[in-house]
């Protein structure tokens, strides 16, 4: 059977995207009778300074993360083997950047197997299947009970409605259960499909056309729920969200960010915001065994104090002077050790925020130690969006960066590239930033002598080149919040971590220079300000097509 369901599906693909409408089935586009305003909606133009706010939007895929989570949230199960059956995402630093994402034979096989696993551990499991279908069958023939289930779990799964010739084909393949003479049978092969279906993998959005503007589309409700969702949630439109968009809720500014509201109020949203941090700084792969794990709860605790609990500048999250710390966290940064997982003021100056965490520190390190190079790029591209170009092709290393004299020299003398006039004009960039920071060790530890090296002291002092110097976390913080660059850069990550783009163009560059400006009050970037203001624009509720 297994054959059939592939070809099923490949025809039922070809089915929804042969003369797919510009709007969904029940799609609630121009619906709101106080939608309007200019901005497109019941056909009118789209003012000029809005569609140049608007910003191109490609056919997104779901990252494994997404996948993952979706599948978590429609079925009430964690798929299996998802690192290995689906292709591995491009980190840039993002894994939901589509202009990395290409489809290949090894992407198709692999969501083959996993929706093949997926659907008979539901069907095998009668809370699983009792949760998705709402009726009880008569028999392997019920057909409107089928039909319900098909209903309700296709717009889930689909995000929007499905039509009624949709609704015919995929209940088509019942007569699987017929012939086993197991209801549930059907269900899984229906399974099957709906999590190999093109608009269950990839984000479709279509949207209709804008008058006198052929590169712009208004995107209806359930487009416009599911880039929120995806945005602030990381997963499938919950039930409510779809509701909304059907009853035309999410065609006005308010609705929308009203409904981005109540998303940054499920806990999800929390954990999407710590996941930004972790993508965007490099820390997502670090061990989570023992005390890396209260390495990831320390950092995690302070992006939900600072964004959400507290609502603070963001700015906060480098200069906050305690730190969540388990007892064996404690120990292991040789801090005082609270009785139970707590907040705990920094005894010294030396240490800050999120630039002494153990998470931070560790990113860059190279042959079991800190790498003064990899910490000052990671400063320089992460924090400040700067770009570090790449060596000449015809840069000879060995000419660039030859091997010490002495082959036991201490570490500030084996780094020299800074001062080598053939590699001084990045290493310049980069190396004296990491010295910065040498005193602390790729897990956080404070060390006054080099790895294994008692006879090399580390003095920790740093210097940022057009800032100034530094000695440790907290000075360097503070260079970093006294700057005019480190803001902006805060609120580009986000903004290419919504859009799914790492490279933006100057539509993208005007609506997100004018919400970062809205959303910073005296004190700095409120992200949570950013993120309603980003979904609450105009530009929000259209796409850019593509160009060839």
């Amino acid at each position: 059977m297994r054959w059939i369901l592939v070809a099923t599906a490949a025809s039922l693909a070809a089915g929804c995207y042969s003369g797919l409408p510009s709007q969904h089935e029940g799609g609630s586009a121009g619906t709101s009778a106080d939608s309007g305003s200019g901005d497109g909606t019941d056909g009118e133009p789209v003012p000029e300074d809005v569609a140049d706010e608007v910003g191109v939007a490609g056919l997104r895929r779901l990252s494994i993360a997404e996948y993952t989570q979706t599948i978590v949230d429609l079925l009430g199960i964690t798929p299996q083997q998802v690192q290995e059956l689906l292709p591995a995402d491009t980190l840039t630093p993002f894994d939901n950047d589509f202009t990395t994402q290409t489809a290949s034979e090894a992407l198709i096989k692999g969501l083959e197997l996993l929706a093949g696993d997926i659907a008979q551990v539901v069907i095998d499991d009668p809370q699983l299947r009792a949760a998705i279908v709402p009726c009880t069958p008569a028999g392997p023939d019920d057909a409107a009970c089928f039909r319900e289930f098909l209903a309700g779990f296709g717009r889930r799964a689909l995000r929007r409605p499905l039509a009624d010739d949709e609704l015919d084909r995929f209940a088509a393949v019942q007569s699987y259960g017929i012939d086993e003479g197991d209801f549930w049978a059907g269900v899984g092969a229906a399974l099957r499909l709906f999590l190999q279906h093109p608009e269950f993998v990839y984000r479709v959005e279509i949207g209709e056309p804008v008058p006198d503007a052929p590169e712009l589309f208004r995107l209806d409700g359930y487009e416009i729920g599911a880039r929120l969702s995806y945005f602030l949630l990381g997963s499938t439109p919950p039930d409510w969200l779809l509701d909304a968009a059907q009853a035309g809720e999410l065609d006005t500014r308010e609705g929308i960010v009203s409904a981005a509201t109540m998303l940054l109020d499920d806990p999800r949203a929390r954990a999407r915001v710590v996941r930004f941090h972790a993508l965007w700084l490099a820390y997502e792969n670090l061990s989570n065994n023992g005390v890396y794990a209260d390495m990831h709860g320390e950092t995690a605790a302070l992006v939900e104090r600072i964004v959400f609990d507290e609502r603070r500048p963001w700015t906060d999250m480098l200069t906050a002077d305690e730190t969540w710390l388990t007892p064996e966290l404690a120990e292991h940064y040789g801090l005082p050790a609270p009785a139970e997982p707590a907040w705990v003021p920094y005894p010294d100056d030396g240490r800050a925020g999120l630039l002494s965490h153990g998470t931070f520190l560790s990113v860059g390190a190279k042959f079991g130690d800190t790498s003064p190079t990899q910490r000052g790029k990671l400063v320089r591209t992460k924090l400040f969006c700067q770009e570090i170009p790449k060596p000449p092709p015809d840069l000879m290393v060995d000419v660039c960066a030859p091997p010490p004299a002495d082959a036991d020299a201490c570490k500030v003398d084996r780094y020299f590239m800074s001062h080598d006039n053939a590699c001084r004009g990045c290493h310049e960039l980069m190396d004296p930033i990491g010295f910065g920071l040498e005193a602390y060790d790729a897990s956080g530890v404070f060390r006054a002598t080099e790895l294994d090296r008692p006879d090399c002291p580390i003095s920790g002092d740093g210097d940022f080149v057009g800032l100034g110097t530094f000695n440790g976390p907290a000075q360097l913080a503070a260079l970093a919040v006294g700057s005019d660059t480190l803001q902006p850069c805060v609120a580009q990550q986000l903004y290419r971590f919504a859009v799914g783009r790492t490279t933006l163009d100057a539509h993208d560059t005007k609506l997100l220079e004018r919400v970062a400006t809205e959303s910073s009050a005296e004190g700095g970037l409120d992200m949570l300000a950013f993120i309603t203001g980003y979904v609450g624009s105009d530009a929000f509720r259209y796409r850019r097509e593509e160009s060839p």
